[in-house]
């Protein structure tokens, strides 16, 4: 059995990159917000002083010490951050995030073994600052999947090792209707991601051809998405055909999807795991109004054990969390229940079968949850 961590976005700019050591310009070009500061002192209005400079490992907080209890084989994240010096945001677009290079050992603090980088703001500073992220990166020891220097390198996968020989295949893909913008594809010449113009079945048919070319036996694909909204649980017909699609067709065995700012219900679908969409992990949105009743200050870790031998689910772990003061911390047990009940009952709408446990874990056993077709 391989066991998996997996989150969603990952969002170490703007706020966060500034109580880091090495903050990058402050300087935004958004609408309203002019300095990046303003998102700390958002945040230290809300929750309280945050210390500066933090270590590297502030922002995983009690993540770190779950990690360590858990032992996954492999550790995947969306980063949803250039890691940029670059001074030129990608001209139209509203938000702009970026990391200082030098704070990349905030990234090398939760021993990530592959970073996804096809998002819709990893080029927020232009191809020059995809070229020195994806540079960045690599220096670091640190696997990325849906973005490259050209077409092939976007689209190949991470290859993440794993007890026994095997490996974890990370393909990535950010779809248009989470805001990728097409001229962020990815070509023969040119940078860019792996970019998702629709969800059709040519595009699965792609996917199986790269996977017949590279799989080997016992190992386990991973489909990463950056698809979807930010808000709502509702999970568009589209995305579950497609979904299904990669399972059936292109051999996934897990379906690992983000763009959303808070957990939404999973699906198992032919004894495989879909994560229609992870939450934010980590962000600066701290003191930020709106959406109060998705309780968005709650994210999660997902914890994902597959049979080698068949791909198939063995035992799913769901552990609420909260953002505070800029770090990861253990929700209290009142909103761990909560967001477990969320997950639990959005879950049940996809014919999926989850368990709430007392301590706020939510559990999908694989023999027990796929109770229906919807």
């Amino acid at each position: 059995m391989a066991t998996l961590f997996v989150c969603g976005d990952v969002m170490t700019g703007r706020g966060i990159d500034q109580v880091l050591p090495h903050p990058s310009d402050p300087r935004l070009y958004e609408p309203y917000v002019r300095s990046a500061r303003e998102y700390v002192a958002l945040a230290e209005a809300e929750n309280g002083p945050v210390p500066r400079p933090v270590g590297f490992d502030y922002v995983w907080g009690d993540a770190l010490e779950i990690l360590d209890r858990e032992r996954p084989d492999a550790r995947i994240a969306n980063l949803e951050t250039a890691v940029t010096t670059s001074d030129e945001p990608w001209p139209g677009k509203g938000i702009h995030y970026r990391m200082h290079p030098d704070n990349v050992p905030c990234l090398a603090a939760a021993r990530l073994d592959c970073c996804v980088l096809a998002n819709n703001h990893v080029m927020d500073w232009g191809r020059s600052g995809l070229e020195q992220t994806l540079e960045t990166l690599e220096h670091a020891g640190l696997r990325t999947a849906g973005a490259g220097r050209d077409a092939d390198a976007a689209a190949g996968p991470a290859a993440i090792p794993l007890p026994g020989g095997s490996r974890a295949l990370v393909y990535a893909f950010g779809a248009a209707d989470s805001g990728v913008p097409a001229e962020w594809a990815a070509a023969e010449r040119r940078s860019g991601v792996d970019f998702l113009g629709e969800l059709s079945r040519a595009a699965i048919e792609g996917l199986a051809g790269r996977v017949a070319l590279e799989r080997r036996p016992g190992d386990i694909v991973v489909a990463s998405l950056h698809w979807g909204g930010n808000w709502g649980y509702a999970v568009p017909r589209a995305h579950r055909d497609f979904a299904h699609g990669l399972i059936d067709v292109a051999g996934v065995d897990l379906v690992h999807g983000h763009s959303s700012h808070h957990p939404m219900g999973i699906e198992l679908h032919a004894g495989r795991p879909i994560l229609y969409g992870c939450g934010d992990f980590l962000n600066d949105y701290e003191g930020i109004s709106g959406y109060q009743e998705y309780q968005p200050d709650l994210c999660a870790m997902y914890f994902v054990a597959l049979a080698p031998e068949s791909g198939r689910l063995e035992r799913l772990e769901v552990v609420p969390m909260r953002i505070r003061r800029l770090r990861v911390e253990r929700a209290p047990a009142a909103q761990a229940r909560w967001l477990a009940a969320t997950i639990e009952r959005e879950s049940a709408r996809l014919g999926t079968r989850a368990r709430a446990r007392g301590d706020g874990r939510l559990v999908i056993a694989g023999k027990e949850a796929e109770v229906r077709t919807c």
